[in-house]
């Protein structure tokens, strides 16, 4: 999710196209604190590993 939101805040600068680069922020924000909680060793949706 971290790399997918990259990308699209990246296509979005480049190509100036705004709910890419809005989507790309919020995937980021997303996609931090999903790691963030699976670091810790908390389960996130039920789930400890996400395969």
């Amino acid at each position: 999710m971290l790399v997918l939101g990259l990308i699209l805040l990246l296509l979005g600068f480049l190509l100036k196209i705004s709910i890419l680069w809005t989507i790309g922020i919020v995937l980021l924000v997303v996609g931090a604190v999903l790691f963030l909680l699976g670091s810790t060793g908390r389960a996130v949706g039920g789930r400890k590993h996400w395969f």
